[in-house]
């Protein structure tokens, strides 16, 4: 069965973007990008740069990880801002959204109902795992169904901004194993954890 994959970016102390919720990496972001950073991203996860940097460095390979990618209204509103109405059209691309009535590309789909349901159907169908790209009250909403994590942590502190899942999420402590990580010379580090599973793992009512 595919897995629901939260890959995503965020600080060391559990942010993944400032108090606006603006990109932290674009031109007026406080998120460094060093170079081997891009050049991890290229090699390893490919199909997670959109499509304008895929474009800017010559990258045409499709990736081994995700065929699909979920975001929830407010993370997609990023690239809309900037006139892109599909980031990932390499990919399929699903935006969850009550308040769009219509969405602004012909490949993007949205999705009005139960995250959680939408998930579980899609875990179910023939492909490569699903990514979760955010934001955090998305996240927050699918947290039950978060199958593995891929950290990209920078070396960076924020003090507060938007966390790796909304405030409203529920109360559920899970346990994690960790499965890989890959520190870089400039200091990010990409950490990877599977969900534990075996008796010891806490999980919700022990």
């Amino acid at each position: 069965m595919r897995k629901l994959v939260y890959y995503i970016a965020t600080t060391l102390d559990g942010f993944i973007a400032g108090p606006d919720g603006a990109d932290p990496s674009g031109p007026d972001g406080f998120w460094p990008i060093p170079e081997d950073y891009i050049k991890h991203l290229v090699t390893e996860y490919p199909e997670t740069l959109p499509a304008p940097a895929r474009a800017a460095l010559s990258v045409t390979a499709r990736g081994t990880h995700f065929d699909t990618v979920v975001e929830g209204r407010r993370t997609y509103e990023i690239g809309l801002k900037a006139g892109i109405t599909d980031a990932y059209p390499h990919l399929r691309h699903l935006v969850f959204s009550r308040t769009l009535t219509e969405s602004p590309d012909p490949a993007v789909e949205l999705v009005a109902g139960d995250p959680v349901e939408k998930v579980r159907e899609l875990k179910q169908e023939d492909g490569k795992d699903i990514w979760l790209i955010g934001g955090g009250e998305l996240a927050g909403a699918l947290y039950g169904e978060i199958d593995q994590l891929i950290l990209k942590m920078a070396p960076l502190t924020i003090g507060a901004g938007i966390p790796l899942f909304s405030h409203t999420a529920a109360f559920d402590p899970r346990g994690w194993e960790l499965t890989g990580h890959t520190v870089l010379d400039s200091g990010a580090a990409f950490v990877t954890y599977a969900r534990a599973t075996g008796p010891d793992t806490p999980a919700a009512g022990n």
